[in-house]
């Protein structure tokens, strides 16, 4: 571990972290960005991600020292008042870390390595929300799924809001960028997954009803769309099965990331 401490705002060593809350800072510099502590430790501690450098205040280094001591990145050491200056945003925890931005991974090459023992996947098609994709990783890493498909108009899981609102899921997850859609949803079908699709449509089965008087299929893509939009008629085209969540009168739909806890909670491995 090498700490270098940093006085001035204008050091060259500063400058993967400004201007961090522009959208398209991943993009230009392939990069991304791992914010707080528990965060920035999956990072440090991740195999598939490479951490280029950690920047953090003298108290938050504190309680980073175990995990930075382990790996070879260089940690420099500023003034709060100089971290939020230089990245134009607050960072609450003090700690901020920027990984190296890999490149997209094929369906095939994040199966591939779970062999046969991937039983739930969670596919999305036209999620544009970073807010949304956060939220919809977490919930996935907490109900068990094994990867995260992303379809056409899905917003990249390292952006800055995605990674935080995951807690750092994104970073855990793997997941792949869907390649000839809705074509590779019947690549899936053929790999032994059950399509389920979720969606608000009133003919659409009861969730409820899978567990109870129906079983549960053993391997499942659950597929959803963004708000505002849903499915596509072609991707609802390929599913095996389309269910609902059950509302009260009035309410049509609900979050895109709420649901799919929903979905995931009631479809999870015992």
């Amino acid at each position: 571990m090498a700490i270098e401490p940093i006085e001035n705002a204008d050091d060259p060593r500063l400058d993967d972290y400004r201007n961090v809350k522009d959208p398209e800072w991943i993009r230009r510099r392939d990069i991304f960005l791992a914010e707080g502590r528990r965060v920035v430790e999956r990072l440090l501690t991740s195999s598939r991600f490479r951490a280029r450098s950690v920047l953090t205040t003298r108290p938050a280094l504190a309680s980073l020292r175990s995990t930075v001591e382990a790996c070879e990145v260089p940690v420099y050491v500023v003034e709060r008042r100089l971290l939020e200056q230089v990245a134009g945003a607050r960072f609450h925890q003090g700690c901020v870390a920027v990984g190296e931005l890999p490149e997209d991974r094929s369906l095939d090459e994040v199966l591939a390595p779970l062999g046969g023992r991937a039983r739930r996947l969670l596919v999305l098609e036209r999620v544009a929300d970073p807010d949304n994709i956060g939220g919809l990783f977490r919930s996935a890493r907490a109900f068990g799924v094994d990867a995260v498909v992303l379809g056409p108009g899905c917003a990249h899981p390292l952006y800055r809001k995605a990674v935080r609102t995951s807690m750092g899921a994104t970073l855990e997850l793997p997941f792949a960028r869907a390649g000839s859609w809705p074509k590779e949803l019947a690549s899936l079908r053929a790999a032994g997954f059950t399509l389920i699709a979720l969606t608000p449509r009133l003919e659409a089965l009861d969730i409820t009803t899978l567990g109870s008087s129906r079983r549960v299929p053993d391997r499942i893509a659950l597929l959803l769309g963004g708000e505002g939009y849903g499915l596509s008629e072609e991707a609802l085209s390929e599913a095996d099965l389309r269910v609902r969540i059950a509302m009260a009168p009035g309410v049509d739909s609900i979050n895109v990331a709420s649901a799919a806890g929903i979905a995931l909670h009631r479809l999870a491995l015992d």
